[in-house]
């Protein structure tokens, strides 16, 4: 016997135990939990009069151009540290479908969204300021 098959030998050992004991390196990770918190809720438009920078009201930060009947959300500051980044899927209690985070808030604001209503005014001013249970799976 050469030098180098007991080596091979028990590394084909090891390999099969592991694959028999459903070893760790071998198991999918278990899938990311789901957070829940309560924010308060408010909406807005893409109109110049609304728009914390000067330029186009349009480019949200994270660089996509808002169109009417996007779902997507501004987050909080403290939020977008909680795992809410820029493409994060979240669901929001009231509303239906999935939104997604794309745009940040000014840094005054805690545990709150903006939830975008393309230019209609007049319905992100119905949609008020609610207190709103949301889900998300964290990154």
């Amino acid at each position: 016997m050469r030098a180098w098959q007991p080596q091979v030998a028990a590394t084909a050992a090891l390999f099969s135990l592991g694959l028999a004991s459903g070893c760790a390196l071998f198991r999918r990770p278990p899938p990311a939990p789901i957070s829940e918190l309560e924010v308060t809720a408010t909406a807005y438009n893409s109109l110049p009069s609304q728009s914390a920078e000067p330029g186009d009201p349009t480019r949200a930060a994270s660089g996509i151009r808002l169109r009417p009947g996007m779902r997507v959300v501004a987050v909080s500051d403290d939020l977008f540290e909680l795992g809410l980044r820029f493409g994060a899927r979240l669901r929001i209690e009231g509303l239906e479908g999935e939104w997604s985070v794309a745009d940040r808030m000014a840094p005054r604001w805690r545990r709150r969204i903006d939830v975008y209503l393309g230019n209609d005014l007049e319905a992100a001013r119905r949609f008020g300021e609610r207190r709103v249970r949301i889900r998300w799976k964290p990154p």
